[in-house]
């Protein structure tokens, strides 16, 4: 027996519609929660739960519809490449009115996106043992390892990508639309992204996007969830030797980082033997 979802190539009409006459359309997220212009919704179908991505052509943000439907079907590539145990699963694109949608397997939890709300998703992480953060930043730099060996470079990489479900201490990667694969150079000058995580790289124009740049953001990731955003050594709640990677990996000069994602990789997993 077909499925109504998992087994459709292509619809003639827009998504939203389409969504409600096959199961029950549980949640939406449209511009009131994002300013991608992209559209999603969780659906409930024959017992199990779904996220469809995708985008809405009368919403006018930073890119046009065309773009858009691009950085979707990236977002594919990127998946396709490197199926991680953390990386939502994807199970098939659909094509529509309004292009592209991604069907992912549902995943529980919250959104780590920063917040200076005491009781926020992203404090609360924060907050958890040193060891749990530290399995969780394990699987993240796990995965962009393995980004990193199949060419893909990390942009517009931040909490906000990251779903923790605190009950089970899963984490999930989401959104990795901008990824980019091979270095390449910043067309934008002020590129897309949350400045926590951003290499000085992405800000100035013509500058090389290369592994380094990836480096620095998970060096990021590190100072924030394990300190206090800064790269200072009293708020960093690990020992001497993480602290040391973490700020190499964060230097402003990209020659003095870590020149690979392995490289950085490495160092943090023996720093984590010590």
């Amino acid at each position: 027996m077909s499925h109504p979802l998992l087994d459709v190539d292509r619809i003639d009409g827009p998504p939203g519609p389409f969504l409600a006459s096959i199961g029950e359309v549980f949640a939406r997220f449209g511009m009131h929660t994002q300013d991608s212009g992209n559209e999603s919704y969780g659906l409930h179908i024959g017992g199990r739960r779904f996220f469809v991505k995708t985008t809405d052509p009368d919403v006018e943000v930073y890119c046009d519809h065309s773009a858009r439907v691009e950085l979707l079907h990236n977002a594919a590539r990127v998946y396709a490449s490197c199926p991680h145990p953390i990386l939502t699963k994807l199970h098939r694109i659909v094509e529509c009115a309004h292009g592209p949608m991604l069907i992912y397997e549902w995943v529980n939890g919250k959104l780590l996106r920063g917040s200076g709300d005491p009781q926020s998703p992203h404090e609360r992480f924060r907050q958890l043992p040193v060891a749990e953060i530290l399995a969780v930043l394990d699987a993240v730099y796990d995965l962009h390892d393995q980004l990193a060996t199949r060419g893909w470079i990390a942009v517009d990489f931040y909490d906000g990508c990251l779903i923790y479900d605190f009950d089970h201490r899963e984490i999930h990667v989401v959104d990795l639309d901008h990824y980019r694969h091979g270095p390449s150079r910043n067309d934008m000058g002020r590129m897309f992204g949350s400045s926590r995580f951003m290499a000085p790289e992405e800000y100035e124009l013509d500058a090389v996007l290369d592994e380094r740049t990836t480096t620095f953001t998970m060096g990021r990731a590190a100072a924030i969830f394990l300190s206090d955003n800064s790269l200072e050594r009293a708020p960093f709640r690990g020992d001497d030797a993480l602290y040391e990677v973490v700020t190499r990996a964060c230097r402003d000069n990209p020659d003095e980082r870590y020149p690979t994602m392995k490289d950085f990789f490495t160092a943090w997993q023996e720093a984590r033997q010590q």
